[in-house]
């Protein structure tokens, strides 16, 4: 299956499983992936994740989703920049995401980190999702 947005795919599997209350998903492995994936485990919206591997196979992440009274942590993960529309922000131009609750995860020349992060780095970049 060809796949033209691979970060866009792995957002509408969490978002998929988490509707259906499910505790696992999972979703091919890439180094984009597994960098937003460490940044979403790093603040508390996933359990963890983990590389399944079977012979013959593209190599996979198992993503353990996390609940709390019943309801998915990630009630909101959408995409912002996306193939056709690119978004870049500079770090004083990076507005928080419900008021503070929420978080926006950039890709920077210092790797793939939450506004917090960038924030504490100073650096700005392409705003690859929010997540609240």
């Amino acid at each position: 299956m060809m796949i033209n947005d691979p970060l866009s795919d792995m957002i509408a599997r969490i978002k998929n499983a988490a509707t259906r209350k499910r505790s696992k998903v999972l979703t091919p492995a890439s180094r984009l992936r597994q960098r937003v994936l460490d940044v979403l485990q790093d603040e508390g919206y996933i359990r963890g994740y983990s590389l399944v591997q079977n012979p013959g196979e593209f190599p996979q992440f198992e993503i353990e989703l996390k609940y709390f009274d019943g309801q998915p942590v990630i009630a909101e993960i959408a995409r912002v920049s996306k193939p056709g529309r690119r978004v870049y922000s500079a770090i004083g131009d990076l507005k928080p995401v419900k008021n503070g609750l929420g978080i926006s995860i950039l890709s920077t020349s210092k790797g793939v980190m939450s506004d917090a992060a960038a924030r504490d780095a100073n650096v700005g970049g392409e705003v690859l999702c929010r997540v609240y």
